[in-house]
């Protein structure tokens, strides 16, 4: 008897993130100079004082298991963190380190969700949402967001899409893929709505740190009065400090969902990398300038590439308010010879142009395309050279 697969399993689509970055690859090691716009990874160092205190862990011993849940010293780093930063008090014990952000978001899924469930899902979403989703044995409910409204959803719209079986709203903020951010009053109608009915929030705040134009973030348990017992947060160290491969996400959480999302941790992976967790807290706990730095850096090629899109003719943008993504309409491109849908479009610009990016499908908004400008200003340039000669 062979071994089948799960249904589950066989339900699962891939990461398109990671899938057109491992074509992009592929083409690389064909010889082929490839600009990779496809994934959400800073392309700084990790900032020295972050990787002088992993090795220092290393060199004092540091290699062990730790607390499912993560060490002390990084838990009470992260509850810091929220108290200084947005005036939120949360005691260590509400905090989980998890194996990254996408981790993080599983833990809360399957700890707080039953078959049949139903999650609010704004679209577009980043690509796991869904599927983590699903794995749960949960139900995600889509609700479309138009470009005219920065890829908003509105209070009407939350609430004509709540049934008897919505338990959960799933909110990125700033968002990925769009990179437009909710701002204070707007999150303000979403919280009304989910109190009102009852509801929790994930609350995916990874992007917090990279906002731009002044613009001020507001987290989402500080809106209302009680929120944080009906929030679970979700942050993490790799896009603000470069260290997306350190793998430490973690969330904050009401003490009996964080009990059991410690628990549940510890069946599935043990610990977080013990080194990791040391950097981490030389990260949340050693000089900022570093984040100052990058977002200077990133602020100079979100500018940059606003302006290559505005002028070409047929595509249109959203204003970039946070995270470091364009999610531009090419609408007027597909069709005819050249494409059907966003998946062609991606695979002919990068076969052709050798310029890869990840089809709006996969966030799931069909006509739109996601690239990142977590690249150099020479990379964005010929990226966006090479974009404008395969389109006209």
């Amino acid at each position: 008897m062979s071994i089948e697969i799960s249904k589950i399993a066989q339900g699962l689509a891939p990461s398109a993130t990671l899938a057109m970055s491992a074509r992009a690859k592929e083409l690389a090691a064909q010889g082929k100079t490839v600009y990779d716009l496809s994934l959400g990874e800073p392309d700084f160092n990790t900032p020295q004082h972050i990787c002088n205190a992993a090795i220092d862990a290393i060199k004092a011993g540091h290699t062990k298991y730790t607390v499912a849940s993560g060490i002390p010293e990084l838990k009470k780093a992260v509850a810091a963190t929220y108290k200084t930063d947005y005036a939120l008090h949360y005691e260590p014990a509400q905090v989980v380190v998890a194996n990254g952000a996408k981790h993080a978001l599983h833990n809360a899924f399957f700890a707080t969700l039953n078959p049949g469930d139903e999650v609010i899902i704004p679209a577009p979403y980043w690509v796991s949402y869904a599927e983590l989703v699903k794995l749960s044995g949960a139900v995600g409910i889509i609700v479309p967001t138009e470009e005219s409204h920065d890829f908003k959803m509105s209070a009407e719209q939350f609430e004509n899409a709540i049934t008897p079986k919505t338990r959960m709203l799933l909110l990125c903020n700033p968002s990925n893929p769009t990179g437009t951010m909710y701002g204070r009053s707007e999150l303000e109608t979403l919280a009304d709505v989910a109190v009102a009915n009852d509801l929790f929030v994930v609350a995916d705040e990874i992007y917090s740190k990279l906002v731009y134009d002044g613009n001020d973030f507001v987290s989402f348990p500080t809106l209302r009065p009680g929120l944080q017992d009906r929030t679970i947060v979700v942050g993490g160290v790799s896009k603000t400090y470069s260290m997306t491969g350190w793998r430490i996400g973690w969330t904050l959480s009401p003490l009996h969902v964080a009990q059991k999302i410690g628990e549940l941790q510890s069946q599935e992976t043990s610990n977080p990398c013990s080194i990791s967790q040391h950097a981490a807290v030389a990260a949340l706990t050693g000089p900022q300038d570093c984040v100052a730095s990058m977002l200077a850096a990133f602020t100079q090629r979100r500018d940059y590439v606003a302006k290559r899109i505005a002028a070409i003719e047929g595509l249109s943008c959203p204003a970039m308010t946070g995270a470091f993504y364009a999610f531009f309409n090419v609408k007027a491109f597909l069709g005819g010879e050249r494409a059907d849908n966003t998946e062609q479009f991606c695979l002919e610009l990068l076969n052709q142009g050798h310029v890869a990016m990840v089809p709006g499908s996969a966030f799931g908004c069909e006509g739109y395309v996601r690239a990142s400008f977590a690249a150099s200003l020479e990379v964005l340039r010929e990226s966006f050279d090479r974009i404008e000669a395969f389109l006209r």
